[in-house]
């Protein structure tokens, strides 16, 4: 692999957890798809500096925008909602910057849609013809499960209709009246006793700034198996007694939150941000910015000295299961049209905010952007992105 994209990588993943990072590389192996997970730096590192990517309007950006990001929650009005749900990379970006890593994962994640290339290159035009259309209506609306069709709606009616007791006993095992964590391996690893300790200690202290301390009391910790981009860093998935045991318990995820992988070339097209008193303070607010409920739990929080995320874990399961449109390109062009106007709405809302580009300038650009310019880009950075996979590949990082 060029040394330069090969050294960003390590320099990019210092000081992860080595077994973790392990699982890391190993993923980032699988396809270009899951490279482009894994390496966010490095797409933002080769964003061509051309006008489309320059001078479009600046928005709260998601900044690790691709069609897995996409996903069911529970609002803290204890609904369900389909959004973004990953703000680690959060920052304040051109518009362009999201939409082109949005039409890069459909393009360059063609095997894991199940769909050929000109599949993805059709379902690509779908998601950008609902952006501009969305932005161009300059109205931020939202998914919910009554609203949803196709594959959208069925993910977010399993969520509702899911019972409390068997999402823990997907994730824990039973004793009695009392629920431990499952370790697997998979999901979950074991945390040491002077991890599970910090935790506690951690969990003790937030437990007094909420009105039901008790709510928040620990059963058990584990570290957390999750996501691509972040695996490695330090993140925990906590057994708390929640409204009573046993089939009453919560599960919390903490994750430490990184700088953005956008830092480096936003200041190198000028563009300053915002100075946040922490990194979990700058991805809480953007999520909260751009999300249309509040995901449940949420806070910005300090652990043994370093910036976390607090909130309800949210499963990887959660996700449309976008492969399975049965080759009827149809569904497949209904998801990823969702995203696209869920992308849109996303931008809308956080429009004005903190030296975003207000409303009508996004309107505005919407009714000048040029459809097949953004295209062209998109494919030139889904070529960009397979040959780093396959250099990343055959350089044997592990």
């Amino acid at each position: 692999m060029h040394m330069d994209n090969l050294e960003a990588i390590r320099r990019n993943n210092l000081g992860r957890d080595p077994e973790r990072l392990a699982m890391k590389y190993s993923k980032m192996r699988q396809s270009p798809f899951v490279f482009l997970r894994g390496a966010c730096h490095l797409f933002y590192d080769n964003l061509p500096d051309v006008d489309i990517f320059r001078n479009a309007p600046v928005s709260w950006c998601c900044g690790d925008m691709h069609f897995e990001n996409f996903g069911s929650y529970k609002g803290d009005n204890r609904l369900v909602y389909f959004d973004v749900n990953d703000f680690d990379e959060a920052a304040l970006a051109p518009v362009t910057w999201d939409l082109a890593r949005l039409l890069v994962s459909i393009l360059c994640g063609a095997d894991a849609l199940n769909a050929t290339e000109e599949e993805a290159k059709e379902a690509a035009k779908s998601c950008l013809d609902a952006y501009k259309g969305a932005l161009l209506n300059g109205k931020p609306l939202w998914v919910e499960r009554d609203t949803s069709n196709g594959l959208v709606k069925d993910l977010l009616g399993d969520l509702q209709n899911r019972l409390r007791s068997d999402f823990l006993d997907r994730r824990t095992k039973k004793y009695g009246n009392l629920r431990m964590l499952k370790v697997d391996g998979v999901k979950a690893l074991p945390a040491s006793a002077e991890q599970k300790g910090m935790v506690v200690e951690f969990m003790g202290k937030f437990a007094q700034t909420q009105p039901s301390p008790e709510f928040y009391r620990v059963i058990d910790v584990a570290r957390r198996i999750a996501g691509t981009g972040s695996l490695g860093v330090d993140r925990y998935v906590v057994l708390v007694e929640g409204k009573g045991s046993p089939d009453s318990n919560y599960l919390l995820d903490i994750k430490e939150a990184k700088p953005s992988a956008l830092y480096p070339r936003l200041s190198g097209f000028g563009l300053k941000q915002p100075q946040w008193e922490s990194e979990a303070r700058r991805v809480v607010s953007v999520q909260k910015r751009m999300q249309a409920v509040d995901h449940a739990f949420l806070h910005a929080v300090q652990m043994d000295g370093k910036s976390c995320i607090l909130k309800a874990l949210q499963p990887s399961e959660d996700r449309v299961a976008i492969g399975e449109w049965g080759r009827k390109l149809d569904r497949l062009k209904a998801v990823v049209s969702t995203m696209g106007r869920v992308l849109a709405w996303d931008h809308l809302r956080s429009s004005g905010r903190s030296g975003a580009s207000n409303a009508d300038e996004l309107v505005e650009f919407a009714a000048t952007l040029r459809e097949e310019e953004m295209l062209d880009a998109a494919q030139s950075m889904t070529q960009t992105t397979r040959s780093q996979w396959q250099e990343f590949v055959e350089s044997g990082l592990a």
